[in-house]
């Protein structure tokens, strides 16, 4: 019916094993599969094909910020994926997801906010991030906009 256009796998470089727990924020490039328990944030770093795995028996508690999400565990933060998430059968978030592309098999949960981004609006983002570090005068009167007044006119009685 539909072809798909699947993106090219990641290459898992990233493990977190069924018998590890972390302790702290984890960032990595490339592929990160989570098999145990990590209590901190999520992230990759300089890669915008960064995917992050969380197998059934995985779990994150913190906030995930990474381009691809395929999700099988639980997340109990938000999650931030500036291309695309995959929630399995088994899914479960506990927090916001805020996705570029969303797949949903039947059976994942989300206790929170569905919020699409579209690729302009991340672009913005972006923007105005950049222009913030650019630097700001000291002077707040010199952050007003000056635009004119509309005019408005009173008609008495």
């Amino acid at each position: 019916m539909f072809k798909q256009k699947r993106r090219r796998d990641t290459a898992i470089t990233t493990l977190v094993g069924s018998d590890t727990r972390v302790h702290g924020d984890l960032e990595f490039k490339g592929g990160c599969l989570v098999d145990g328990f990590v209590k901190g944030n999520v992230k990759s770093v300089d890669d915008e094909n960064a995917t992050l795995s969380i197998s059934e028996r995985g779990c994150v508690e913190g906030a995930v910020m990474v381009p691809n999400v395929l999700l099988n565990g639980t997340v109990k933060g938000d999650v931030k994926a500036t291309q695309r998430v995959e929630l399995g059968s088994n899914a479960r978030v506990v927090g916001n997801v805020q996705y570029s592309l969303i797949e949903m098999a039947i059976g994942a949960e989300v206790n929170g906010k569905l919020i699409h981004e579209s690729e302009a609006s991340q672009r913005k983002a972006a923007q105005a991030r950049s222009e913030a570090d650019v630097g700001e005068p000291d002077d707040e009167q010199s952050n007003l906009i000056a635009e004119p007044m509309p005019q408005v006119n009173i008609v008495g009685e």
